[in-house]
């Protein structure tokens, strides 16, 4: 039976995850920061951990014991012009959607290594591939993610070791408990975020799913015999990626202006 360690359970993704992997056989280790908050969720092992913490991070792979599966869910967003938004606060955006995977990985390869299998599910988002105005900090961490990943798939992969890189468009979740927002509200680019605001209201955000749809995206990947290792999920994702794909630079963003009416 595989055992499965997933970071950030106490809701969204990573909670139905749990729920979700727990369904199909896996032994589950849930975890999150404050774990209380995973007293109702139905796995093997419910333990702290804080991504952000190199001491945490050794103390749970310890307990969790053998890890087939990684799970690296937990995050934290951000939003803003690059202009205005504190230093301080990249520095820590970065510390957990990019150093927490990472201190994640390492922890967990070399017994993967030594096993010859195993397989590691980074949660990147279509901001791993598109910057959109007042995201490009936080498309940065998953831009930083997904060139990781990239290279992990190569490296890991020659020891057995497989790299699933989730690429969710929006979903309904409480990720916007841990979202912080920075000159969004006063000039000069408030007027931005008020467009930005009607765009999200063009793209169907009110009537998105709920995070249920990216967990099974996660098993549905996990049970596959080599699958893509890019994972779009959501007709807004697998819309804006693929569109990506298929022009260059500036007929991209022609046709996103002026499918979304941006004008600024």
């Amino acid at each position: 039976m595989a055992r499965a360690l997933i970071t950030g359970c106490s809701t969204g993704f990573g909670r139905a995850t749990a729920i979700e992997l727990k369904k199909r056989g896996y032994e589950v280790v849930a975890t999150a920061r404050r774990p209380e908050t995973l007293a109702d969720i139905d796995a093997d092992a419910r333990l702290a951990l804080d991504v952000t913490d190199d001491a945490s991070v050794a103390a749970a792979v310890a307990a969790a014991g053998s890890i087939d599966v990684l799970v690296n869910n937990a995050g934290i967003g951000l939003a803003g012009p690059v202009e205005v938004v504190p230093v301080a606060e990249v520095r820590r955006l970065f510390e957990t959607n990019v150093f927490g995977p990472l201190r994640m990985m390492q922890a967990v390869l070399p017994q993967m290594r030594a096993r010859r299998a195993g397989a590691i599910v980074n949660l990147s988002s279509v901001s791993g591939k598109i910057a959109a105005p007042l995201s490009g900090l936080y498309a940065a961490s998953k831009y930083a993610l997904e060139a990781m990943s990239e290279a992990l798939h190569i490296e890991a992969g020659h020891f057995g070791i497989r790299t699933i890189v989730i690429e969710p468009g929006y979903f309904r979740t409480s990720f916007s408990q841990s979202h912080r927002d920075f000159g969004v509200d006063a000039p000069p680019y408030d007027e931005l975020a008020v467009i930005m605001e009607k765009v999200s209201g063009q793209l169907g955000r009110d009537a998105a799913p709920g995070p249920e749809v990216v967990a099974t995206a996660i098993a549905d990947a996990l049970e596959q015999d080599g699958p893509p290792w890019r994972v779009p999920v959501g007709e807004d994702a697998k819309m804006i990626i693929g569109t990506r794909a298929q022009m260059d630079d500036a007929a991209f963003e022609k046709t996103m202006r002026e499918v979304v009416n941006l004008e600024w």
